[in-house]
């Protein structure tokens, strides 16, 4: 698998609080963002592969619910994880 337990706890580590602190809403956003870029790539090169478009649909719904779940409870923390991951600030 492309995402092995180092890379996750790198990735846990990295923007969560620690790296077997794998519940928080920052490394599952990271993970989900890191998860969505190897899917989006793999689409680029298979265009009919519509299992992985619908499970990358899914993924991307994911991130936006645990993205509008930090910007309601903690308006910080989700501008944090927006500036670190690079994302566009999509929640008004």
């Amino acid at each position: 698998m492309y995402l092995g337990k180092e890379a996750k706890a790198e990735i846990f580590a990295k923007h969560g609080k620690s790296a077997t602190d794998t519940g928080s809403a920052e490394g599952q956003v990271a993970l989900f963002t890191t998860r969505i870029a190897h899917l989006t790539g793999h689409l680029k090169k298979n265009k009919h592969d519509f299992s992985t478009q619908l499970s990358l649909q899914k993924l991307v719904g994911k991130r936006r619910a645990l993205l509008a779940y930090l910007y309601k409870k903690d308006i910080e923390r989700y501008r944090a994880i927006i500036k670190a991951l690079q994302l566009r600030d999509i929640i008004k």
